[in-house]
């Protein structure tokens, strides 16, 4: 299997990849998605982009985005380490 295949109008992506940019194993990250501790975002191209998407994934510690043409040709992949903030407190 191609690490990044299109079906109808779904974007599939191995989990061993997502996984390794996470810095999670594949099971891990499966339970993250349904759980809601991984969420992701999917963009499409316009214009100067198009047929191209971008998916970015983000862990509580850590962002994967991946930039791949149609054909799921990766043309970018870039793997970001972070904390996020709570928000801040309400003084009232």
């Amino acid at each position: 299997m191609d690490p990044i295949s299109f079906t109808d109008q779904t974007i599939t992506i191995e989990a061993d990849l997502v996984a390794k940019g996470l810095h999670l194993d594949p099971e891990a990250l499966r339970m993250a998605l349904r759980d809601g501790t991984v969420t992701r975002t999917v963009e499409k191209g316009e214009g100067d982009d198009a047929g191209r998407y971008r998916v970015t994934f983000f862990a509580p510690e850590r962002r994967l985005r991946l930039l791949f043409t149609a054909e799921g040709q990766i043309l970018q992949s870039s793997s970001v380490a972070y904390r996020r903030r709570g928000l801040p407190a309400v003084r009232g």
